[in-house]
């Protein structure tokens, strides 16, 4: 029996759109950003310190690399490598067709040490200020540690939920528009997916956000404005609810010494709530799987 205890803010940062969010055990310390503000944060989890830096455009998610003073930043218009100690900031070289219309939303590597991203239609104005998502503007691409870029789906709504199981023989998407999350089969040697089907579509409380897989193999889907994240079982049934206290839920991953804290991002911009745009941890006895690593070593120029 898997226990979960009661979510608990511990950064209320306010943040207009918390995502992104990676656990870094070099560092014990764990990073998210604010799309909408351009910043990523750190939160040192032996003293609760939250350090700030700003960014000149939207700021979707980060990558543990093969260096450790390294992450890999997907902007709204590119990947950057940036090293947190000295803010130095670097282009990787992958940059998102059809910026500023197109950006950059949910990305992870894989074991093979490959960039996945995914895109959505820019719904942040140059401002920061919320414009309009829809459309089927988005993709799905994989981004090699040589610099190769290989297309894997088009015409998505919102890309969300890039993420792995434990043996590495599947990988689960989601398109947040259409309130899906697919699985496909995926092949560890090649790094290539096939096989798309309907693993958990439908459920009535809000629309799929980021998600993590815990050594188990359960899946943890965050639900933006459904005030909960849904634990899925690998045969798509649902295990238990977790029930939040505010609206828009947005990723979440395990972090701390032995990876049983659940460490949970949301977006504020709009709500009124008095924690919304915080970060949340929940206590679990269930372990997640420690972060996959992009080899970027040698890849990039300047910024």
């Amino acid at each position: 029996m898997i226990s979960i205890a009661s979510p608990v803010c511990i950064a209320p940062t306010g943040d207009w759109c918390g995502e992104g969010a990676v656990w870094h055990a070099a560092e014990s310390s764990l990073y998210w950003t604010d799309i909408n503000r351009f910043l990523i944060h750190r939160l040192n989890s032996l003293d609760r310190s939250v350090t700030t830096w700003f960014f000149d455009e939207p700021v979707t998610s980060m990558i543990l690399t093969d260096s450790d003073d390294t992450l890999a930043v997907t902007l709204g218009s590119r990947v950057i490598l940036w090293k947190p100690a000295s803010d130095e900031r670097v282009d990787q070289g992958y940059r998102v067709p059809g910026w500023p219309n197109v950006r950059s939303n949910d990305a992870r590597a894989d074991s093979r040490g490959s960039l996945w991203l995914g895109t959505m239609r820019n719904n942040v104005n140059p401002d920061g200020s919320a414009g309009d998502a829809g459309g089927t503007d988005g993709f799905l691409v994989r981004i090699d540690p040589d610099g190769a870029v290989s297309e894997w789906k088009r015409d998505i709504g919102i890309a969300n939920t890039v993420i792995w199981s434990p043996d590495r023989t599947r990988f689960y998407f989601a398109d947040t528009l259409l309130n899906e999350i697919y699985v496909y089969d995926y092949d560890d040697a090649s790094g290539s997916i096939h096989g798309e089907r309907r693993f958990f579509a439908g459920f009535e409380r809000g629309n799929p956000d980021g998600s993590t897989v815990d050594s188990l193999g359960y899946l943890w889907n965050c639900r933006y404005g459904g005030h909960c994240i849904v634990r899925v079982a690998p045969d798509g049934s649902i295990d238990q609810v977790i029930e939040m206290p505010v609206s828009n839920i947005t990723t979440c991953t395990f972090g701390g010494p032995d990876l049983t804290t659940l460490y949970v991002t949301t977006a504020g911009l709009g709500t009124g709530e008095r924690l919304g745009g915080g970060l949340f941890a929940i206590r679990t006895n269930v372990q997640g799987q420690p972060e996959n690593r992009f080899r970027a070593s040698g890849r990039a120029s300047v910024a």
